[in-house]
């Protein structure tokens, strides 16, 4: 098995990661967790978890894009978050990037804190490439 490791240039530079992994021969791409982060590393959305949700859902969607898969494609979705319990706040940000309310399976993590002051959110995806 060898791997095609990816970094999208709409994304931020990926010090000491890559964004995609997608393992060849296969079907499955391995996205590194994505955060409210714009291309010049500001945090996007301020203290708000819901407006850091949206910006890294788009994140996500850019590498969605660049491995040529779509939110119905995603099967596997991990969050970690300082706010755990503020699901809804994050489930319907989410609902509003991937304009659907279907979820893949998914865990929601506490922690406290992430690599970048600042950040409230990080959400990581499994996805099953389109054939």
């Amino acid at each position: 098995m060898t791997r095609n490791l990816i970094n999208p240039a709409s994304l931020h530079p990926a010090p000491g990661f890559s964004h995609i992994t997608v393992a060849e021969p296969g079907k499955v791409a391995y996205f590194a967790g994505q955060v409210a982060l714009a291309p010049d590393f500001s945090v996007i959305g301020g203290d708000d978890l819901g407006a850091q949700t949206e910006a890294a859902m788009r994140n996500i969607e850019i590498a969605l894009k660049e491995v040529g898969a779509s939110w119905g494609d995603v099967v596997r979705r991990t969050i970690y978050t300082l706010h755990p319990t503020e699901y809804e706040v994050m489930t319907a940000a989410i609902e509003k990037v991937q304009k659907s309310q279907e979820h893949p399976a998914q865990t929601i993590i506490g922690v406290t804190g992430l690599a970048v002051p600042g950040l409230l959110i990080e959400i990581e995806v499994t996805v099953r490439l389109p054939s």
